[in-house]
């Protein structure tokens, strides 16, 4: 919780910074070419995401998702870095959301791929970065058309005023895949406050785990209210058909989740399948 804290405070000094123009540090970190997407807020995000790290834009990250989002609420993204040897960690950017991160994650004992759906608050550059072991970071993306204003309407299910009856309901499924992996789908009833709302206080799921059998983390994640409400999140990770994998999140009231569920035994789909969102 003080480290997410943290990375927002670093964040909100960035729109500062931006804003009265100020000007980079002194030891300019390495940076292979000026941004093909030509955002006014990359360099600043740049600096606070990336530090001193080496960043250099790859289109091996594949970033996919429609070009004009008609639903501004839940606007689905997918990051394939499955080409890129080496990924320890993956992050969605959006470049002029008051929420600029979506979500961080490691793949740890994964694919690097992951899937999402998140709000837009306006017409905006979505990337992914991801990190290699070297601490280098590759990154691409692309713009996308907006109406805007997905940070600031009130979730749908405040607005039915039946978010609390199904509060931290936990739906899960698993497919083996032709590699070894599995394909695991996941949705989370939860609000996903922003905080942008008059008279409701932000609070949104803060991090999740996916487990296998033996109790070491498969995967691993620190999300933000960026993401739309009700989550939907994909990963490929490590574990044929029948294994058996555990859930685990927390958000930021500190409530914990907790969920089982097994690998589907049927037949593999292929490696090549994008996943879904």
């Amino acid at each position: 919780m003080q480290r997410q804290a943290s990375l927002w405070v670093a964040l909100a000094l960035a729109w500062v910074a931006a804003d009265a123009g100020a000007t980079a540090p002194q030891r300019t970190p390495e940076r292979t070419g000026a941004d093909p997407l030509g955002s006014p807020m990359w360099d600043a995000h740049a600096r606070t995401l990336f530090g001193d790290d080496p960043v250099r834009f790859d289109p091996r990250v594949q970033v996919d998702f429609p070009m004009i989002a008609e639903n501004q609420r839940a606007f689905p993204v997918v990051i394939d870095a499955r080409a890129i040897a080496g990924v320890t960690r993956m992050v969605l950017l959006v470049d002029l959301n008051p929420i600029p991160i979506a979500i961080d994650y490691r793949p740890l004992h994964a694919a690097a791929y992951v899937a999402t759906r998140i709000k837009l608050d306006q017409r905006t550059p979505v990337r992914g970065a991801v990190q290699l072991a070297s601490g280098q970071w590759l990154v691409s993306g692309e713009w996308v058309d907006a109406a805007g204003g997905g940070c600031s309407a009130p979730p749908v299910s405040r607005v039915r005023g039946d978010w609390a009856d199904h509060l931290g309901e936990i739906r899960g499924e698993a497919w083996p895949m032709a590699d070894g992996r599995s394909r695991v789908r996941l949705n989370f009833r939860h609000p996903m406050d922003t905080g942008f709302v008059a008279n409701i206080a932000t609070y949104h799921l803060e991090a999740l785990r996916v487990k296998g059998a033996d109790g070491r983390t498969l995967g691993e994640m620190e999300i933000w209210a960026a993401v739309a409400e009700d989550p939907a999140i994909t990963l490929m990770v490590d574990g044929g058909a029948g294994e058996a994998l555990r859930v685990e999140a927390r958000d930021t009231n500190g409530r914990d989740y907790r969920a089982a569920l097994s690998v589907a035994r049927q037949s593999p789909v292929p490696a090549s399948m994008p996943g879904g969102r």
